[in-house]
């Protein structure tokens, strides 16, 4: 009996199927400099996703940060992409949870039908920044290929 024969009468008797699924995940990065704000428009079209970045220890600029995400929310070629907010430095001292960051930008009154999380992270050790991609591809993968 081969090789192949074998694994045909193993693979009868558990009944499982694996499926390798291979796709490209294109990331822009914008930047939020204040001079290039007026070029994100040309990369919204067919967006799935976004990644919102927060400076968790910036209190002086998080009035800027809900104004900006309000008016990006409201571009009609971005309503139906997951937001990813990624509430980063949590390790320094005085940083804002995501919870806090949640509350200033009014997270709670946004849209229902908009799919959104916040995740605290520190792009310095890399904390969080699995757990909030991961949410992200799941989310949008859920919304494209109708998955639980």
């Amino acid at each position: 009996m081969g090789l192949l024969s074998i694994i045909r009468k193993i693979k009868k008797k558990e009944k499982e199927m694996r499926i390798l699924m291979v796709y490209t995940l294109n990331i822009w990065d914008v930047g939020g400099q204040r001079t290039i704000r007026s070029y994100w428009r040309n990369c919204f079209e067919q967006t799935d996703g976004l990644v919102w970045v927060v400076d968790s220890s910036d209190l002086r600029r998080l009035d800027d940060c809900k104004m900006e995400l309000d008016n990006l929310l409201k571009e009609e070629r971005l309503s139906g992409a997951s937001l990813l907010i990624l509430a980063n430095k949590q390790g320094i001292k005085g940083a804002l949870t995501p919870a806090e960051i949640a509350k200033v930008l009014n997270l709670d009154a946004m849209d229902r039908t908009r799919h959104w999380k916040i995740v605290g992270c520190s792009a310095y050790t890399g904390d969080g920044l699995l757990e909030g991609f991961d949410w992200l591809v799941q989310d949008i993968a859920s919304r494209i290929y109708m998955l639980d």
